[in-house]
């Protein structure tokens, strides 16, 4: 059933929420009407939220874009289905879509940046239909949970694709505890990872991540780039795996420090893929990745077209979700983002509609 509104949690200005109602725009052709059932906090809400980093539409609009859900108008043969809504949605059309590169279509539609006002911290959203992930079938995994899967699970997923991650690689994660790093862990060893090692300074999400993909930790905590290389190095001895060259690095950190460590890190045939999001510059000596013969890569979202075996992946078990987060009502909105600015949470939270 099509509500006649929209009932929402809206940025009417940087640092500020409202709760409104908007009317249940006129669906077009393509377009379904989700119910939302669990949506995601993602970092870069907050970005958006506090440090006024600009959205394609201007505010007032409603945040967020991991979403879960079910149609509920539009298409008919879509009403009723479990979807989840990929957090990047590509035009299919352009030279880059064609090209196969359409995480990065520069006409892609973002819930809760640049969909006009819609986004999933809403009880409904409107999007495009075609590209929805359809759920099946979920087990015990309640449908809510299913939303960190866009962009959380997704884009390490597509870092993956990106650095050719094949079974028997050896893998880096710098940054291996974070909401995104946690599963850029589970990715690679569910993608057949010989060997992960996860890099964080939280010493106790670190070592929970031992539990769920990596095989060895290093908290590099008052530690410069050469002592962490040595830890590393004695991992590499006792496990019979080569210490200076083949290594598939994922820096997520997004933060200067993160990064240098991972440029540290590459060496001859390794690659280092780009997954974090930060604002400082980093220095590097570009003439090593000639004598490494290595790579850098950025990343961006993911195509809805992996959404399904990610999926698979968090259905089969290599990848755990409820370990990893948290659900609150969306009355708790502004709480949640004042304790994720400030550091205060130990999960991910993903907020449920109870408008």
């Amino acid at each position: 059933m099509i509500p006649k509104t929209i009932q929402t949690w809206q940025m009417t200005e940087p640092g500020k929420l409202l709760r409104t109602e908007i009317a249940t725009p006129e669906l077009q052709p393509g377009e379904v009407l989700v119910e939302v059932h669990g949506c995601g906090v993602c970092h870069t809400d907050l970005s958006y939220f506090y440090m006024g980093v600009p959205t394609v539409q201007k505010p007032p609009l409603s945040l967020g874009h991991e979403i879960s859900g079910v149609v509920v108008g539009g298409d008919p043969t879509l009403v009723g289905k479990e979807v989840i809504i990929p957090a990047v949605l590509p035009c299919n059309a352009c030279e880059i879509c064609k090209s196969g590169r359409g995480n990065r279509c520069l006409s892609q539609k973002m819930p809760g940046n640049s969909m006009g006002i819609y986004g999933g911290y809403s009880s409904h959203i409107p999007v495009p239909g075609k590209d929805l992930c359809i759920v099946n079938q979920r087990g015990k995994i309640p449908l809510e949970n299913l939303s960190v899967i866009a962009d959380a699970v997704t884009t390490p997923y597509q870092a993956a694709k990106r650095a050719k991650l094949e079974k028997g690689d050896c893998v880096i994660v710098v940054g291996a505890a974070g909401g995104v790093g946690s599963f850029m862990v589970q990715v690679a060893k569910g993608m057949g990872a010989k060997a992960v090692i996860g890099i964080d300074i939280n010493e106790e999400k670190l070592n929970f991540m031992k539990g769920y993909g990596a095989d060895f930790v290093i908290n590099p905590k008052g530690k410069n780039a050469k002592e962490v290389k040595e830890v590393f190095k004695s991992f590499c001895k006792e496990r019979g795996l080569p210490a200076n060259y083949g290594w598939k690095i994922f820096e997520v950190t997004g933060t200067k420090p993160g990064q240098e460590l991972a440029l540290s890190l590459l060496s001859f045939t390794g690659t280092l893929v780009i997954v974090g999001y930060g604002t400082d510059e980093t220095s590097y000596m570009l003439s090593k990745l000639m004598a490494f013969d290595a790579e850098l890569i950025g990343t961006w979202g993911c195509l809805p077209e992996y959404y399904p075996p990610v999926l698979e992946m968090c259905l089969d078990g290599r990848i755990a979700l409820e370990p990893f987060v948290e659900k609150r009502p969306m009355s708790q909105i502004a709480q949640v983002f004042d304790e994720a600015h400030h550091g205060k949470l130990n999960k991910r939270i993903i907020l449920t509609p109870d408008f």
